[in-house]
């Protein structure tokens, strides 16, 4: 490694780490920090191929979140992700670039839809982290996560196109559209066979080093296969992620809590040099604005941040409302299908599907319901959404990759990438600086979410507990086959203590009473474990549980079989 970029990590990590212990957005201080720092003589001029630093950045982030993304509220919220993500990409890259080619008709065309698909995507990670910590609604963080998912896919399928035409290619509407297609279908196809790799692989090794490196590996090598044959590498990190994150609560405990904090450090790494190196192309752009008409090139580029910003809004409002008259068509046809008796044969056949139910408890009609409509978003919830439109390494990366094609003059460059650079810090701090304002402001939280978070974590805890008690009634039998009736008490005493949560181990095996050995309360308490997980799952499968509960219930159950191995562990060093 160059000690330069060495430097620049340190220093991006420790500006980071200040901003994450002051509570201060962390995105938003680096790169205003990497930008006075660009003028200092002794900070060296980072220049990176675009294409690599898309290669080396973008699948990591783009799996990491993808882990943490609920992907049942994802499916639920895929008809609004689907419109930001993709409807308002392409939205954006028309207007943008119409908007460009009258300001500049130099750029041609081509070469300003070109520059109008690099800054159309939207990078969520500084929005989702002022959201996480100013306590946004489980619905705006879903959609926000969600379109930052899938927003790259798009702009840089835009992009590949877009290029080709600068190039010299002749493409039609329709071999775009081909393209978007064939960019979708590679791309999930390597995803879901990387996802279902990994994750039997996962299940089969019980060695979380093992499986903490392999998936440190496989964004990369799904990400650069689906590239090479013509798919959206984007995609496949998002459906691998997708796939594995939702797959996780079967794997081992100890893979699990390697996992996460492997990710949350690889993402605080990463996220804090791309911000830094946001912020120190400021020389190079500068260096553009001597080689070219510097009012032309300033102008244009505060011309296309204006036009980015109130794109953004003027999509979103009437995109919901398009969404709300959708939703009530298709609630009217659902009231059609009640009154005629069709939603009971649906019911019966949706609750016969092994993982539509748990035990004999079949959808209700409020469950089958939900699924038709998309969680709803209310206009303070729409304006967060609308504000939330920092761009990032996507838009800044692309706009390096563009600045060598053929086909584009040096203005033409020099215009996509101070451009680009001004689009991406004024966003970054304009919006920024001004989200956690209008977050206050409206009001945009949502009380009503953690109480039906907590009413569902006591139900699946109750529910947990009943299911436990019918397993250590079936080891009640079973220890009686094997130790007959005169150690029943002592197991029912132990049983007991268990279902309290008061585990005293070393002192019931140290003790010569009859009570069950050190090796069968670690069996047993892991069954008991095993059977309230597996609880979850279903109700998670269900419709009943909110992925998030869900994890939250996990980690807890996580850590007391974790406290089982630890104590196995210093028994056996003794």
């Amino acid at each position: 490694m160059d000690a330069g970029i060495f430097f620049i990590l340190v220093g991006a990590v420790a500006v980071a780490a200040i901003a994450r212990s002051k509570g201060w957005p962390a995105p938003l201080l680096v790169t205003v920090a990497a930008l006075a720092a660009s003028f200092l003589p002794f900070v060296p001029n980072l220049e990176i191929d675009g294409h690599v630093l898309l290669n080396i950045v973008l699948p990591p982030l783009l799996y990491s979140a993808a882990l943490d993304v609920s992907f049942v509220s994802f499916k639920r919220s895929m008809p609004q992700i689907r419109r930001l993500g993709v409807g308002l990409v392409v939205v954006t890259t028309a207007v943008v670039g119409l908007v460009a080619w009258m300001v500049m008709p130099s750029l041609t065309l081509p070469g300003a839809l070109l520059l109008g698909a690099i800054v159309a995507p939207p990078d969520a990670v500084s929005a989702a982290a002022i959201g996480r910590k100013l306590g946004l609604p489980r619905r705006v963080m879903t959609v926000l996560s969600g379109e930052s998912l899938i927003n790259d896919a798009t702009s840089l399928t835009l992009y590949r196109v877009f290029a080709a035409i600068v190039a010299g290619a002749t493409l039609s509407v329709g071999d775009g559209l081909w393209q978007f297609v064939l960019a979708v279908v590679i791309g999930t196809a390597v995803g879901l066979v990387f996802g279902v790799g990994l994750h039997r692989l996962r299940m089969r090794i019980d060695d979380p080093v093992v499986n903490g490196t392999v998936g440190l590996l496989a964004p990369f090598g799904a990400y650069a296969i689906a590239e090479h044959l013509l798919g959206s590498g984007v995609l496949a990190v998002v459906a691998m992620g997708l796939f594995v994150g939702f797959n996780a609560p079967r794997t081992s405990y100890t893979t699990r809590q390697q996992e996460k904090p492997l990710w949350l450090s690889a993402d605080f790494l990463l996220e804090a040099f791309v911000f830094a190196y946001i912020g120190l192309q400021l020389p190079r752009v500068l260096a553009d604005l001597g080689a070219g008409e510097a009012g032309g090139l300033i102008g244009l580029a505060f011309v296309v941040l204006l036009v980015t910003l109130l794109v953004r809004p003027l999509f979103v409002y009437p995109a919901n409302a398009w969404g709300q008259a959708w939703q009530r068509i298709r609630l009217h046809r659902w009231e059609r299908a009640v009154a005629s008796g069709k939603v009971d044969v649906w019911r019966e056949q949706a609750a016969r599907h092994p993982r539509a139910r748990f035990g004999t408890h079949p959808l209700t009609e409020e469950q089958l319901r939900s699924r038709l409509v998309e969680p709803p978003l209310s206009w303070r919830d729409n304006a967060v959404i609308s504000w939330a439109g920092m761009r990032g390494v996507v838009t800044l990366a692309t706009a390096l990759a563009a600045s060598d094609l053929a086909g584009l003059d040096e203005r033409a460059r020099h215009a996509i990438v101070v451009t680009a650079f001004v689009v991406t810090v004024g966003t970054l701090l304009l919006q920024g600086l001004t989200l956690p304002w209008l977050i206050r402001v409206l009001g945009v939280v949502d009380d009503a979410e953690a109480i039906e978070d907590a009413r569902q974590i006591e139900a699946m805890r109750a529910r947990s507990r009943e299911v436990g008690k019918a397993y250590l009634r079936d080891m009640r039998r079973e220890w009686v086959q094997r130790h007959g009736e005169e150690r029943l008490a002592a197991f029912d005493a132990f049983a007991e203590r268990l279902v309290k949560i008061e585990s005293n181990a070393e002192r019931g095996a140290r003790e010569s009473d009859g009570r069950p050995t050190y090796e069968e309360f670690v069996a047993l308490s892991k069954g008991w474990l095993a059977v309230r997980r597996q609880v979850l799952l279903h109700e998670r499968d269900a419709g009943n549980l909110s992925e998030e509960v869900m994890h939250e219930l996990i980690t807890a159950m996580d850590a007391e079989e974790l406290v089982l191995d630890t104590r196995g562990a210093l028994r056996a060093e003794r």
